[in-house]
């Protein structure tokens, strides 16, 4: 009977320590489980812009051609009647036009805007019948990167100014609403700066310039054709000019010449009433 009595007071002891040695696992679980509380004294005004995280948007390669051409060419009007059936093929524009002449030639400058899908055909077609080209210079900078950057940037600012107009709505206190609003207007202030570089750059990409300078070779010995006959008269023609100028200008000056003649003609006198005393 003992026995039966102690082996009976052995397995009550033996289950209430299995039971409490799972509680325990329950509760160390259930500890684990439990998410820890936020931040006392967290505020929503103090937020960074690092506290936003914006996943970096796909965008296709960003390029933007440029390309200088200078050559030579026997004549000016039928280069530039080519460069113009570039342009119109091309969908092209010229930006700028200019011409001028030096002491052995006479030129042309075109600054030309091209879509960037035609420039390389645009080039080809500039480029036909050019033997020798003085300048060549083509570059193509690529801009994806920073294209990249500004976008993830913009759509921080954007998101933050989404979140400071909610707060906007929530507050009360005339402090707070004057605090948030410089904020608003701080923000408002780089996406919009912001967006005037990504349009700037979307600008040069979707655009390539084109510069091209071409000329004609002017004969140094066409002034041999002037005979010295017409240098002489020339040289005649040249002095009676200059004698005539020199007459209006005293003309010009008529008093001044008037009171020395007055002035003179007194001081001659009065030497000669010295003299003959």
């Amino acid at each position: 009977m003992r026995h039966i009595f102690f082996l009976f007071f052995l397995f009550i002891m033996l289950s209430g320590c299995s039971k409490s040695e799972a509680e325990s696992k329950d509760l160390a679980v259930s500890a684990v489980m439990v998410p820890p509380p936020p931040p006392a004294g967290a505020s929503e005004y103090n937020r960074k812009d690092k506290d936003i995280s914006e996943p970096s948007p796909k965008i296709p390669q960003k390029i933007i051609k440029q390309a200088s051409l200078r050559f030579e060419t026997d004549n000016l009007d039928r280069t530039f009647k080519q460069i113009q059936n570039a342009v119109s093929s091309n969908r092209a524009r010229i930006i700028n036009d200019s011409e001028g002449k030096d002491y052995n030639s006479v030129y042309r400058s075109l600054t030309i805007k091209v879509p960037s899908q035609n420039f390389d055909r645009f080039i080809n077609d500039v480029s036909k019948g050019v033997s020798y080209f003085e300048v060549k210079n083509i570059s193509a900078e690529d801009v994806t990167e920073q294209f990249i950057d500004l976008t993830s940037r913009l759509n921080t600012k954007k998101k933050l100014e989404e979140r400071y107009l909610q707060i906007l709505q929530k507050a009360t206190k005339v402090s707070e609403i004057l605090e948030i609003e410089k904020q608003i207007s701080a923000i408002r202030e780089e996406i919009e700066s912001k967006e005037g570089q990504l349009k700037y750059l979307e600008s040069r990409v979707s655009e390539s310039t084109v510069t091209i300078d071409f000329y004609k070779t002017v004969a140094q010995k066409e002034g041999i054709k002037i005979s010295y006959g017409s240098k002489i008269w020339n040289a005649i023609k040249s002095g009676f000019f200059s004698l005539s100028d020199f007459l209006i200008s005293l003309i010009s000056v008529w008093p001044f010449v008037i009171l020395f003649v007055v002035f003179a003609y007194f001081i001659r006198r009065r030497l000669k009433r010295r003299k003959k005393e």
